[in-house]
């Protein structure tokens, strides 16, 4: 059975169940964007392959195979392919079909995935950027915990309106803390379903806390940990606001062989003059979630006055 949900800005089609993601409740047949289907990749991928154990890209084809898992494939910015391997969970067909699936999908559509998460502050979008386990999600949760609303979380969708202005587009309400941060905020993990069996990381629906609005862009945190007892705060400018978009887009090394390094040249290009980008270094001895908030307020709010 094939279900209509609506996720970063598209109108997606899957045979699989997506819980995490909206159902969509007003399309038609040729509204769909994205099509998600299961079928077998084996011979493709033993004809594809070569030397590289996990992918094979080309402009607008994106071939990968996670081992125990399943083989992948996204190609013409409309298509995912699914071919689960034995007996895999849904559950971790779901996590690689929203993250890496989705990343390779919106860069063949020229939509910018930065990973982190977005959050609304006083009507305009933040993204929080950073590696994996920089804390972005536990930062963002703690603007939640605020009133504040999320528009993303993990892949971030970032294009250029009409006008030229970088936007972000709501992808689903749902976020990915750790059970350390769920205990910093006094929350227990009981009736929420870990990422993957055994893992200690769960998905948190926020769909109370979940902005669907088209918002723009006004600002990019780049965290880092560090184990310097202080946080420092920086202002980001010039060649280094590059570098750092570049650094955190999702999935970076789709860029180059999928022929795609001018476009993300120029779309950053024009993003960094419209945007402030700021450097976090929080350290890693302490839980900073709270102080790091306040100082991103503060900071924010005192940009705006001078504007």
């Amino acid at each position: 059975m094939k279900t209509i949900y609506t996720a970063f800005g598209l109108q997606i089609e899957s045979e699989f169940p997506l819980p995490e993601l909206l159902q969509s409740t007003t399309y038609s047949t040729n509204q769909i964007d994205v099509k998600i289907e299961q079928t077998i990749l084996t011979s493709l991928w033993e004809e594809c392959a070569g030397d590289d154990q996990y992918f094979f890209i080309k402009e607008d084809y994106v071939l990968f195979r996670i081992p125990e898992v399943g083989i992948f494939l996204i190609q013409n910015g409309n298509e995912i392919f699914v071919s689960p391997i034995g007996e895999v969970q849904e559950d971790q067909l779901r996590l690689y079909i929203l993250g890496t699936c989705m990343g390779a999908i919106l860069m063949q559509r020229k939509i910018l995935p930065l990973h982190g998460s977005a959050l609304v502050i006083d009507g305009k979008a933040y993204a929080i950027v950073g590696n994996s386990g920089a804390g972005k999600s536990t930062l963002a949760s703690a603007f939640l915990k605020r009133g504040y609303k999320l528009l993303s979380d993990d892949v971030i969708p970032v294009t250029l309106n009409e006008k030229g202005v970088p936007v972000i587009t709501p992808a689903y309400p749902q976020q990915k803390l750790w059970i350390e941060s769920l205990d910093q905020f006094g929350m227990t993990s009981e009736g929420y379903r870990p990422i993957v069996d055994r893992e200690t990381k769960f998905a948190i629906p926020v769909r109370d806390q979940f902005s669907s609005e088209i918002t723009q862009l006004a600002g990019v945190i780049e965290l880092l940990k560090t184990e310097n007892d202080d946080i420092e705060f920086k202002l980001v400018q010039g060649l280094e606001s590059l570098h750092t978009l570049f650094s955190h887009t999702y999935r970076n090394f789709f860029i180059t062989p999928a022929g795609l390094l001018e476009w993300h040249f120029q779309l950053t290009a024009k993003m960094v003059n419209q945007l402030e980008m700021f450097q976090l270094q929080r350290p890693i001895n302490r839980f900073t979630a709270h102080e790091l908030t306040e100082l991103i307020l503060s900071t924010v709010r005192k940009e705006e006055k001078v504007v």
